[in-house]
């Protein structure tokens, strides 16, 4: 029986959390409940029958739960556990959030799981700090907090289960799932095109060379303006770029698709471009990210598509 889900128990919250006796419960587990029957049943046998024996063992008996309902609540009192900085990963499969625990003493069957999943596999720690990583699934994008962390254990002899709850608060950075479909391409030129004027010019064109003059429209903003034409007479002309490293994606959402849709196809999108060390650039929305290559640019698209609005 798991005893750590009722409501009428407030969770403790926060980067931190020292199990003590205000936050830890205790309550008899389903054989220890069985446990106290057969020991009434004794009494009553000896009672009836003017026997010591069943009365004596009985006794016995008592002495054993009185001594379970300490061990089981001394198994998790004094447990230190803090918040460490969970790794972003991408929504719709399972992530880790890292805990760091300090024990005081040896701890026996400890289970974690959060709210509404299954408890794990009970540890067993030895005494100093310990790094637990315990896994989740996060069903959307953003900024976001597992939920309930519950703890137990019913450690050493089953007839008690002791437990608490507690809300982490640092959150973890979750990326869109990954899921392959349209994305829409546009070129460097079409990229700044797009841009509105307060945006500057960060889509990287300030280290291209530029290798033609077309007509200059409003759109172009005055960093593509040819000035020394202009001042010589002969008109106002924009420069046109080049792609300095070539097969340059600059990435922006399908227009025709559900926003969220269109995230996932380009968080996929960018997680291969990445595996085949392509340079791609995004436009989302009023935000520029220039073309580049590697793995800090592969998380800077990432996550201002788990940050978007």
């Amino acid at each position: 029986m798991d005893f750590a889900k009722p409501l009428a128990f407030r969770p403790a919250n926060g980067e931190r959390l020292r199990l003590g006796l205000g936050n830890l419960y205790i309550l008899p587990s389903r054989f220890g409940w069985q446990w106290l029957a057969v020991l009434l049943m004794l009494q009553l046998v000896g009672i009836q029958l003017q026997s010591n024996g069943p009365i004596l063992l009985s006794f016995l008996m008592l002495a054993v739960f009185l001594l379970a309902l300490h061990l089981t609540h001394f198994n998790l009192q004094g447990l230190e556990f803090s918040c460490e900085q969970p790794a972003p990963g991408f929504a719709a499969t399972t992530l880790t959030y890292p805990l760091r625990l300090q024990v005081p003493s040896l701890c026996e069957g400890l289970r974690l799981g959060w709210s509404g999943q299954a408890l794990g596999q009970p540890h067993t720690l030895a005494a100093g700090v310990h790094h637990l990583a315990v896994p989740w699934t996060p069903r959307r994008r953003g900024l976001h907090t597992p939920g309930l962390l519950h703890l137990q254990t019913s450690a050493p002899l089953g007839l008690f289960v002791c437990w608490s709850r507690w809300q982490p608060s640092l959150q973890q950075l979750v990326f869109p799932a990954r899921r392959a479909g349209p994305v829409r391409e546009l070129s460097l030129e079409d990229g700044l095109a797009a841009a509105t004027p307060c945006s500057g010019a960060p889509l990287g064109l300030e280290g291209a060379e530029w290798h033609d003059l077309t007509p200059h429209r409003p759109e172009h903003g005055h960093g593509r303006l040819a000035w020394k034409r202009l001042a010589q007479g002969r008109g106002r002309f924009a420069k046109r770029f080049g792609d300095p490293q070539g097969g340059q994606a600059l990435l922006a959402p399908e227009p025709s698709l559900p926003r969220e849709r269109a995230l996932e196809h380009l968080s996929e999108r960018i997680w291969r471009l990445h595996g085949q060390g392509a340079s791609f650039g995004l436009v989302l929305g009023e935000q520029r990210i220039p073309p580049d290559r590697g793995s800090e640019q592969r998380d800077r698209c990432l996550t201002a598509l788990a940050t978007c609005r």
